[in-house]
């Protein structure tokens, strides 16, 4: 039984896609939510608390635009994950060669 192919991406590339996209996404909410916990004990004003709201409004921003699942660009949200050190590359182990090569080379930049 052959697998259905998606934009160049196989069922099994897909899964592991998405894993590694899920791991990155948890562990920089993990990271978020550590930073607005630790920020959230040194609150001590009115001013504090709207610079947490501005922080918090930035970071949902950052997220939303840096944690986008879509294939058709998913190797250049790799390649930024990677350089942030959000998922490890054998994390996308079982990827073609050929996009982890192209995720490696733009992790670079």
């Amino acid at each position: 039984m052959a697998l259905a192919v998606v934009n160049g991406w196989s069922e099994a590339e897909q899964a592991i896609a998405e894993q590694a996209f899920n791991t990155a996404y948890g562990r920089a909410i993990a990271t978020l939510i550590s930073t607005v916990r630790s920020q959230a004990d040194s609150i001590s004003s009115a001013e504090s608390l709207w610079q947490l709201h501005d922080y918090l409004s930035t970071q949902r921003h950052v997220i939303e635009g840096r944690f986008d699942m879509r294939l058709d660009g998913i190797l250049f949200v790799f390649a930024n994950l990677l350089k942030e050190g959000l998922i490890q590359l054998d994390e996308l182990s079982g990827l073609d060669a050929e996009k982890i090569s192209k995720i490696k080379a733009m992790s670079r930049f």
